[in-house]
């Protein structure tokens, strides 16, 4: 059996600035059964958080309980000081919050053009913005190209094209590298930064490769069975212990 350290090996400072994405002693659960029990943690502007963990630790269970696809069962979930815990999911979407989710769910018979204009319904706008094909030039090569056609790689950029169109404060990533080649991950760890770069969003993403995650990330936490057991800053992880917690 693992053996579960105290939470944060390293002390992690107090953010100067307020948060942006606050997670306040959420609990969630399917049915009777609970599944996440009093996770805190916090995302300042601009910062990517990786939350990391072996499969069934409830990782893809925070990312769906943030969007209101699992319901939460007490706690606060703040999106620039706003609690949205009580909204639907397409009302946390109007007030800030982006979801990529695990396998990318693009719409497979519409087109790369149609699968991003799904996401401006909140924003009222009608036309793709050029800065989307900019960030993501094999879009705009693609765009009448229907998604199902797109290697896995191009799914998932346009999956992250489809969120950025909502114009979000917070996006959400659910293992964004599984069934990617390693050449592409490395990219998409370049486009994240460069994302967050010049949009100044901050990014939680939920992620099992240990060298994705230190790649990308400002902070690393480690769940494991619904609660957070392990925090550090990037510059401070120690990659075996971490790489311990992902081990089975």
């Amino acid at each position: 059996m693992l053996q579960t350290s105290p939470v944060s090996s390293s002390p992690v400072p107090q953010m100067a600035t307020a948060p942006i994405l606050a997670v306040e002693d959420l609990h969630a659960a399917y049915g009777q059964s609970e599944v996440l029990h009093g996770l805190d943690f916090s995302v300042a502007p601009g910062e990517i958080v990786a939350v990391m963990g072996r499969n069934g630790m409830g990782k893809t269970t925070l990312m769906k309980t943030l969007m209101g696809i699992v319901p939460v069962k007490s706690g606060a979930i703040r999106v620039a000081g706003e609690n949205i815990a009580g909204l639907k999911s397409h009302q946390r979407v109007a007030k800030g919050l982006a979801y990529v989710p695990q396998g990318r769910m693009i719409f497979s018979t519409m087109t790369v053009q149609e699968n991003i204009e799904t996401g401006l319904t909140v924003t009222g706008e009608r036309k793709v913005p050029q800065d989307l094909y900019t960030m993501f030039p094999v879009l705009l090569e693609m765009k009448g190209r229907r998604g199902g056609n797109l290697s896995g790689g191009q799914q998932q950029q346009l999956a992250i094209a489809r969120a950025l169109a909502s114009r979000p404060k917070v996006l959400l990533l659910d293992e964004p590298t599984e069934g990617i080649q390693p050449s592409i991950i490395r990219e998409m760890g370049r486009t994240l930064r460069k994302i967050r770069d010049e949009r100044g969003l901050s990014i939680v993403v939920s992620e099992q490769v240990l060298s994705f995650a230190l790649d990308v990330a400002d902070r690393v936490l480690v769940v494991e069975n619904g609660s957070i057991v392990h925090e550090v800053l990037r510059e401070d992880v120690d990659e075996a212990q971490v790489a311990r917690f992902l081990s089975v």
